[in-house]
């Protein structure tokens, strides 16, 4: 395929600023994510009241969920406006509609004072955040990955997972603060809304950061783009790549979704621990989340991408249920902090090295929209589907390390994926086909420069 870059590519004056600006709008993006699950409890008896916690939970946890299946329509309507004028341009808008949906959320009444509208404004919320939730993951993955320096993606574009701790850290913070000061029944009563109130105040300084985002080289460099109905287009044609794409990231998205958004009410409402000790948990996980991504990543960038995913899916494959089962046993704090603690290892070095690779084995002239599909897809279909899955198969099973049979599934794919892209080489085979431009004699660069 033809080189799509002109000889002398514009450089980004600084990486490290750049970094900070793209990943911002993560902050704001697993900040509400994380208190909406971490007050799964006071959230659905505000909006959802049922004489059983358990279907009050069901029904928030299913919003959660149908909030993500807005996850694919993003990723390919964003995704392809991203692709066509700029990740700049488009990361902005993203950003817009996501802070629409935190607004919406925080400031909504309750189900005592609007009745069934609160239910449904509420959802309305959940299906803009995640219409844009569907392509900010890709979105900035690519971005970091187009500004990479050579022999270094994955270690770039592990910063995107890594800077999504910074904001569950801050939630857990403020978590934590409202917690102690406030007592139980006014947290539920009201006090829940505060930390969403917070990150409405924080969207001006996010705007802030991304409009000084600079445009990467390699878009810049492009001679044409695609239309979007040439990315549609490439998209339909590269369904393989995207749905292996997806399978490779599947144990990402439901280990993140289980340690960070479930794991609290699992401490609280299964294994009876305080919520102090949940979030302390919780606090803990992140601080190991933010350091094994960018570790996972560098070691990938050393060894190869297809050893790592193979060995963390591996483990996780036969450690997750006998791991859970040895904490509900008997659980303690003690018990619950390292069990997630072995979670967070997974996830830390699978995540950082399968950004790079999810990045590297789609067409680079969809780039944006091929990964943000394929990660959308799995965090929409698996992923944020985790905490309404645990509740389920607790609730059918009787067995409270049930959810280890989920996390598992998931290895397992990520297993099966990695070794159908990854046949017997560290490199990943030609499983995305070649663009096809409209019209004769048109030429559309689409490989992009090997790193």
């Amino acid at each position: 395929m033809p080189q799509m870059f002109i000889a002398q590519a514009p450089t980004v004056k600084s990486r490290i600023g750049a970094i900070l600006r793209a990943t911002s709008g993560n902050f704001l993006e697993q900040f509400d994510f994380f208190l909406f699950g971490f007050y799964a409890s006071a959230i659905g008896k505000a909006f959802f009241p049922s004489e059983s916690e358990t279907a009050s939970l069901l029904n928030t946890f299913g919003v959660f969920w149908l909030g993500a299946l807005m996850r694919p329509v993003g990723a390919i309507v964003l995704g392809a406006y991203i692709d066509k004028i700029g990740r700049r341009k488009g990361l902005i808008v993203t950003l817009s509609i996501m802070a629409i949906g935190t607004v919406i959320i925080a400031f909504c009444p309750s189900y005592a004072t609007i009745g069934i509208a609160a239910p449904i404004i509420v959802l309305a919320g959940r299906l803009l955040q995640g219409f844009s939730a569907g392509v900010e993951v890709g979105g900035v993955s690519v971005y970091l990955s187009e500004i990479a320096t050579p022999g270094k993606r994955g270690f770039y574009t592990s910063f995107q997972s890594s800077s999504q701790q910074v904001a569950i850290f801050v939630a857990a913070i403020v978590g934590y603060v409202l917690n102690e000061s406030m007592s139980v029944e006014t947290v539920a009563a009201w006090g829940w809304r505060i930390p969403f109130f917070l990150g409405c105040l924080i969207i001006p300084l996010i705007f802030f950061l991304r409009r000084t985002l600079e445009e990467t080289p390699e878009f810049l460099a492009m001679k044409k783009h695609p239309t979007a109905r040439e990315v549609f287009a490439s998209a339909l044609t590269n369904w393989r790549v995207i749905i292996l794409g997806m399978m490779i990231a599947i144990l990402t998205t439901t280990t993140f979704y289980f340690v960070t958004v479930y794991t609290p009410t699992f401490g609280r409402n299964v294994l009876k621990l305080s919520t102090q000790d949940a979030l302390l948990v919780t606090l803990l996980v992140d601080v190991s989340n933010f350091i094994w991504n960018p570790i996972g990543g560098a070691v990938s960038d050393r060894v190869g991408r297809k050893p790592v995913l193979l060995t963390i899916a591996g483990l996780a494959l036969v450690t997750t249920y006998p791991a859970l089962h040895w904490l509900v046993s008997a659980p303690t704090f003690g018990k619950m902090l390292a069990v997630a603690m072995m979670f967070s290892f997974y996830f830390g070095i699978y995540s950082g090295t399968m950004l790079g690779a999810l990045v590297e084995i789609v067409p680079s002239h969809v780039r944006t929209t091929c990964f943000s599909l394929a990660f959308a897809l799995a965090a929409a279909l698996f992923g944020t589907f985790t905490p309404l899955a645990s509740t389920w198969l607790i609730d059918q099973t009787d067995d409270k390390a049930s959810p280890g049979l989920w996390l598992m599934f998931a290895a397992l794919l990520g297993i099966i994926a990695a070794l159908t892209v990854y046949p017997g080489t560290a490199k990943p085979s030609k499983v995305a086909k070649p663009f096809r431009p409209e019209g004769p004699g048109k030429a559309l660069g689409v490989q992009a420069t090997p790193r």
